[in-house]
């Protein structure tokens, strides 16, 4: 989700709140707990809770074209989102999208509002879902453009990559790349068995 139709949330706090360290995301760092426990260090350090945060993320808005993106894609397709979000932070979001279905985590929050950790769905849950979809005999197309999006995109009948840096590029060079909406669509269009529509299952 992050990167392919909405803006990256850690580093839409990192700009509010001027804290440059938390501008790290799965584009620069694999692990994703490792990741996430510095993330959290980081919260805990500068005493920011989720009642400090969710003001700054209800204020972020879809990345230009992406909701037309999603309408047309919904318009043929199933589509659900899988991402290493958490429900605490996205709803808002998600209804500035029209709701689409969205796969992620959960956030651990304390009485006090603090983020004392953090519930994955499960381990790999995006390949799972991907894995999933296919066996339930659905032609499946998924978009990322991170490292955690990688596994989600070798497992589906067919993968791309959104607009990702270019050290994702230079490491997975299997997956086409994509820089504007018009062209993911036109590929996702392109891709699978000649099936009725509602066989395809795309995941961003």
């Amino acid at each position: 989700m992050e990167g392919v139709i909405a803006p990256e949330i850690w580093i839409e706090l990192a700009n509010v709140t001027g804290i440059d360290d938390l501008r790290r995301t799965t584009r620069d760092e694999p692990n994703y707990d490792e990741l996430m426990r510095y993330r959290l260090n980081i919260l805990d350090k500068y005493d920011l809770g989720i009642d400090a945060l969710q003001p700054i993320i209800n204020e972020i808005e879809p990345l230009p074209g992406a909701c037309d993106f999603l309408a047309a894609v919904q318009a043929k397709y199933q589509l659900v989102i899988l991402s290493d979000t958490f429900y605490e932070f996205v709803g808002p979001l998600m209804v500035k999208m029209g709701q689409p279905t969205l796969f992620c985590h959960r956030l651990e929050v304390d009485g006090n509002g603090r983020l004392s950790g953090y519930k994955l769905r499960m381990d790999g849950h995006k390949r799972a879902a991907v894995r999933a979809f296919k066996g339930l005999n659905f032609y499946t197309c998924a978009a990322g453009d991170s490292y955690n999006d990688t596994l989600m995109l070798e497992e589906a009948n067919s993968g791309f990559l959104f607009r990702p840096p270019q050290n994702v590029i230079d490491e997975f060079p299997q997956f086409p790349v994509m820089s504007d909406y018009s062209d993911l669509l036109s590929v996702i269009d392109a891709a699978g068995p000649l099936s009725s529509p509602l066989d395809h299952v795309k995941s961003i």
